[in-house]
């Protein structure tokens, strides 16, 4: 069941609530958005998506030299052009990564400058260069040095072998690029006694990091890095050391990855000590450490960092009911005064909490403030998420004492809460829709010929997560099966949503049963491994009462975690609040009326833009209604169109987020108003046998393919092509969707990495020059995933061809293509 805000009246809690204060009087300085990095996030230009990247305004991440051994992708540079597009911050380069072998191969030093003088001097040519952070030694305490031995004497031989060698290779950086910043000693776990000698050394030698880095990937992090950080400062402050710079550059466990509950305990720590921090490489590179699926779908742990990005202002003091306590309700919260709004993030707990708010300013709120409390919860490291479900708004009045209280109740501890605060006004914000929902759990099911087992837990940091830290699997043999035993409170439709995993390298089938029914087949695409988690939703049929669903064994095997049932209500929609939107430019804030979504209305004039994250469960045309007071200009996929006020608009959107920005010369917008399920009424499609194949590029039969086949052995020489001819009905801005596949990969010797590589295709649409396009690796051959590539057609027939001349390019499935307003 969903958390909720109780009316007024007495809460019905059987316990008493956890507390959780928020200051708004005791501002922590700006928000910095430090802890939203990631290692490897990024594998190639284009993944991920820059519709995924730019909400998040991503500050670091870390990635290899070009051309490193280590992995087959994520190389500094190659990936730059993408991250530095969507906004982002800076990249720090693991320089070492430029070895193939984990741990590295210790060659000594004489091996390593070499490799250092090639990749400064690549860096240091590149355009955005005072955009890069060298990173020389990666876990010296483990690697090459082995700092962290318990015997001293040993410890400082090889501590004196590492400060010669960290000189000689900070000073051959600087030699190179005199304005380096050069990030250092990077531990794979925090050690005072190295950092103080350490940091002595640096001082004295005139060898001092610009940034300090150290890794937090223990499972007692979130009860410890609090006291790294104290006794760090202490250290600089007794070496006379101006405080530097903070990267944690790796931190998190399996187990707290794609988990918004996990992951606000995390991110509320590093920004309430406003040090940066990148999330740790565990699995594939290219999915922002877990948090995008594919290349462009948010998933829950997303939409927490979308909050996170949101947060404007000053942090503000935050007290927890247990202080730096692992897998505890913990928190962070904003103050910005000249948007007149608060805005606290929390999470780690189940249960009942009391959110209470000390200290709002009066000349800033007034006497009642309007709370808006939203849900992102957890779906899997491969699971999609719809735009975070408001589950109330409601008029709290700030109390004598200048506080205000936001009961919550029923709180999920995978999932993390919003709570957004402003001004009341006048009027009363629309009541939420929640729609009744169920969890099952399938360990907790009749299990027929299957096994549970225990997935991440604090003693096993580094499982993967799972709902209730257990799942069923060994689900291999015929008459393997789950039965989950329901209830529902009324006849209608209900959304079942499986939570999942595939590893049997292909998709993998179920029979779905409901009461003894005739069974149908419900296909779960792969995933990563049999625990990395994904969701799959269908429908179903049910009457009030009791019933019975068992999934039982198809094709290959699949693995099951939890199930949700949820009352249908229709088409999906969400109400995007302008006032929370990314904004640029200087619009104002109009909180005068609390109708609508409760938020009040965001001014814009010329100038001003707004830009909304719109999820779209699948491709296709969505209605887009904008709440305005006047005309606005609505800006996707490179095209522009006018939207009158409260009239809606038929828009294409891609699967995942779409970035859609608005301007106005004077109009007050309260939200943006998107409805529908995807839509391809009115799209053009063509098979890929419909087109014309060339050099070696050919038709393969394939059950898996929607009609049967796809254009295979594409591309990897000039000649090899595929020419599709599209007949547009007229001139435009289209979407072209391309459904591929291709499973390349290049196992690089890691236990926990696994090394999926991209491919590119070159598309040419008519006589413009061709566009290179990266598709990510779909976790098998038979897996037809999406991208969406904008296109402008000319009215009739138009020639879109296909090829790669220097390597193979994905299997395509068909294209399918919609024109932006449709």
């Amino acid at each position: 069941m969903a958390a909720t805000l109780p009316a007024a009246g007495p809460a019905a809690a059987a316990a008493d609530p956890q507390r959780l204060t928020v200051d708004l009087g005791a501002s922590e300085g700006p928000v910095m958005l430090g802890a939203n990095g990631s290692l490897y996030g990024l594998s190639d230009d284009g993944v991920p998506s820059d519709a995924v990247m730019e909400p998040l305004k991503i500050t670091s991440i870390s990635q290899k030299p070009e051309g490193g051994a280590q992995h087959p992708n994520g190389d500094a540079l190659t990936v730059s052009k993408s991250f530095f597009r969507s906004g982002g911050g800076e990249i720090n380069v693991m320089m070492q990564d430029i070895y193939a072998k984990w741990p590295y191969e210790d060659l000594g030093i004489d091996d390593y400058l070499p490799k250092v003088d090639k990749i400064v001097k690549e860096i240091s040519a590149d355009r955005n260069s005072e955009r890069f952070v060298y990173i020389p030694f990666n876990e010296p305490d483990q690697i090459w040095y082995k700092l962290d031995v318990q015997d001293q004497v040993q410890y400082e031989k090889n501590r004196d072998r590492f400060f010669k060698d960290w000189k000689t290779v900070y000073q051959r950086i600087r030699a190179i690029d005199p304005d380096a910043r050069i990030a250092g000693p990077n531990e794979a776990a925090y050690h005072t006694r190295l950092l103080k000698d350490f940091l002595a050394f640096t001082k004295r030698e005139n060898v001092v990091p610009q940034v300090m880095t150290w890794h937090e990937l223990g499972s007692g992090s979130l009860r410890d890095f609090q006291a790294h950080y104290d006794d760090y400062r202490r250290l600089e402050r007794e070496a006379g050391i101006a405080p530097l710079k903070i990267n944690i550059d790796e931190y998190a466990n399996r187990r707290d990855l794609s988990v918004p509950g996990q992951l606000v305990q995390w991110v509320s720590m590093f920004e309430r000590n406003k040090v940066f921090a990148n999330m740790a490489y565990w699995d594939a590179a290219g999915n922002l450490s877990g948090h995008v699926v594919r290349s462009n779908i948010p998933n829950g742990g997303w939409w927490l960092f979308r909050w996170y990005a949101g947060l404007t202002g000053n942090t503000v003091k935050v007290t927890p009911p247990q202080p730096n306590t692992v897998d505890t309700l913990q928190g962070l919260a904003s103050l910005d005064t000249s948007r007149r709004q608060a805005q606290v993030l929390l999470g780690g707990a189940d249960g009942d909490s009391d959110v209470v708010v000390k200290n709002v300013p009066r000349s800033v709120f007034g006497r009642t403030v309007t709370a808006t409390v939203a849900e992102a919860a957890w779906s899997g490291y491969e699971g999609q998420h719809a735009a975070p479900r408001v589950l109330a708004r409601t008029k709290v009045k700030v109390a004598d004492d200048g506080s205000a209280t936001v009961p919550l109740r029923g709180l999920h501890k995978m999932s993390a809460y919003r709570i957004v605060l402003t001004p009341g006004g006048s009027g009363s914000p629309a009541a939420a829709s929640v729609p009744w929902s169920a969890s099952y759990e399938a360990e907790n099911a009749a299990i027929t010929d299957g096994k549970v087992y225990t997935q991440g837990t604090v003693s096993n940091a580094n499982g993967y997560a799972a709902s209730g830290t257990k799942d069923v699997g060994s689900l291999n043999q015929p008459g393997s099966k789950v039965a989950f035993t329901v209830n529902v409170p009324k006849d209608g439709t209900y959304d079942l949503a499986v939570l999942y995993g595939n590893q049997s390298g292909g998709p993998a089938t179920q029979k779905l049963t409901v009461d003894g029914a005739d069974p149908v087949t419900v296909t779960y695409p792969s995933t990563e491994n049999w625990t990395y988690r994904a969701k799959n939703d269908v429908r179903v049929q049910l009457k009030a009462g009791e019933h019975q669903l068992v999934l039982s064994k198809g094709d290959a095997e699949v693995t099951l975690d939890r199930i949700d049932l949820t009352s249908d209500t229709g088409a999906a929609s969400a109400s995007y609040e302008a006032t929370l939107a990314d904004i640029s430019g200087k619009p104002s804030y109009d909180y005068s009326s609390s109708s609508g979504v409760g938020t009040g209305a965001l001014v814009l004039r010329s100038g001003d833009k707004a830009v909304f994250n719109v999820y779209a469960p699948r491709d296709g045309y969505y209605t887009v209604t904008p709440r305005t007071s006047a005309a606005v200009g609505l800006a996707l996929h490179g095209e522009r169109v006018t939207a009158a006020p409260g009239r809606p608009l038929r828009l294409y959107l891609v699967a995942g987020n779409n970035r859609v920005a608005m301007t106005s010369g004077h109009a007050a917008v309260r939200s943006l108003d998107v409805s529908g399920d995807g839509s391809t009424s009115g799209t053009l499609s063509y098979e890929g046998a419909s087109a014309t194949l060339a050099g070696g590029a050919k038709l393969v039969d394939s059950p898996h393919a929607s009609a049967g086949s796809y254009i295979g052995w594409l591309g990897n020489s000039p000649s090899s092509t595929a020419e599709f001819t599209v007949t547009a009905p007229r001139s435009g801005r289209y979407v072209m969707v391309v459904h591929y596949a291709h499973n390349d990969r290049r196992d690089n010797g890691h236990a926990y990495n696994t090394d999926i590589m991209s491919r590119t295709a070159d598309i040419r649409v008519g006589d413009a020059a061709p566009r290179k396009v990266t598709f990510k690796n779909t976790w098998s051959w038979d897996d037809y995933w999406t991208v969406g590539v904008p296109v402008d057609l000319a009215k009739g027939a138009n020639k879109v061809t296909f090829g790669n001349a220097a390597a193979w390019a994905p299997n395509i499935d068909r294209i399918e293509l919609g024109r932006v307003v449709g």
